[in-house]
């Protein structure tokens, strides 16, 4: 985490400052279509055969006044999704074992690869 986030994160946990409540955080939720996309074993990664990457576009509102990282980090804590990060995506291969794994992107955009190489969806 870069120093500015890092600072940020502080000082919105400790003020409050940008930072929603949880009790308000479940009223951000917009009810989205989902995508889902299964993924072969690529020998790499360990891919699930039943169960999908699922992704929400625009599944969050954002409101002015709050810091959006705040925002996630919140909704993901409200639904007992706990050790939550900022500012950045591996830019390895890298997979949970024993774990899944929630990502919500905060602001600006991204470009990542989950599941097998290029083109081996299964489904």
């Amino acid at each position: 985490m870069s120093i500015l986030e890092t600072s940020k994160k502080v000082i919105e946990n400790v003020t409050g400052f940008a930072r929603p409540r949880k009790q308000a955080v479940a009223g951000f939720v917009r009810q989205r279509k989902s995508n889902e996309f299964w993924f072969k074993d690529d020998g790499l990664v360990p891919n699930h055969p039943a169960w999908p990457l699922v992704v929400y576009r625009g599944a969050v509102e954002l409101p002015e006044g709050l810091d959006p990282a705040a925002v996630m980090e919140v909704l993901f804590d409200a639904n007992g999704w706990g050790d939550s990060w900022r500012n950045g995506i591996y830019d390895y291969v890298h997979y949970h074992s024993q774990i899944h794994e929630v990502l919500g992107i905060a602001r600006g955009n991204a470009e990542a690869r989950f599941g097998a190489r290029k083109d081996e969806r299964c489904r």
